[in-house]
């Protein structure tokens, strides 16, 4: 197994310095599912949702979530992002699919930007109907792909 970065030899948290590293492209894509009532589907694929367009909202949400990961999580160093996409899918009969896609050239990976890209996009959602659904979930926060950097390509099965 490999040893933890963010460790440093007396189990002390620490940021790890990337300042050796050589810049290469790295993209990373990841998801969450968000289920709800049927109905709640409804509301927004209809734009009938009393707080407005819920997914022009998570989608800005998702972007400025990625560009502020290095405040939210403790290790993650502030990345020059070159580019933040969210899709936003239904899936009939009650669920959305949320999946970021983060880009940039530099020395460190972006899988914890895609990650809390939709992990913030889909509480936007949650946010934006629980007026009407509380019982929402939001589930299956997971990276789907990453590459560049020393350790390659990663793709789920």
């Amino acid at each position: 197994m490999d040893k933890l970065t963010h460790v440093d030899e007396h189990g002390r948290a620490r940021m790890v310095d990337v300042g050796d590293k050589p810049d290469t492209k790295r993209r990373a894509v990841a998801q969450a599912i968000v289920t709800m009532k049927p109905e709640t589907l409804s509301l927004i694929c209809s734009g009938e949702v009393p707080k407005g367009d819920v997914f022009a909202c998570s989608r800005i949400a998702g972007i400025m979530a990625a560009k502020r990961t290095h405040e939210l999580i403790p290790m993650c160093h502030p990345l020059p992002l070159d580019s933040v996409s969210i899709e936003l899918t239904t899936m009939e009969p009650d669920r959305v699919r949320v999946e970021a896609t983060v880009s940039c050239i530099w020395h460190t990976g972006v899988e914890m930007e895609a990650l809390t890209a939709c992990s913030v996009a889909a509480l936007t959602i949650y946010d934006m109907c629980k007026a009407v659904d509380r019982g929402m979930e939001i589930g299956s926060v997971m990276l789907l792909e990453k590459s560049g950097g020393k350790s390659g390509t990663f793709i789920r099965n």
